[in-house]
């Protein structure tokens, strides 16, 4: 890996947490789907939320 990817890398740290409250079911549904797509449920909460800043951040 090459020096300057390695600082980009740090920069992007994922050191906070969000816990949510949501329904069993829903819950169960996600996981399932996401496993099925061979993605893990956090890469794709933290893809929504990338998307959403994105599309709403300089309102």
């Amino acid at each position: 890996m090459s020096e300057k990817n390695n600082k980009n890398n740090k920069k992007k740290k994922k050191n906070s947490q969000m816990i949510i409250r949501i329904n069993d079911e829903e819950r169960a549904q996600f996981i399932a789907l996401c496993e099925d797509l061979d993605t893990s449920a956090a890469r794709e909460v933290r893809h929504f939320i990338r998307e959403f800043i994105a599309k709403h951040g300089d309102q």
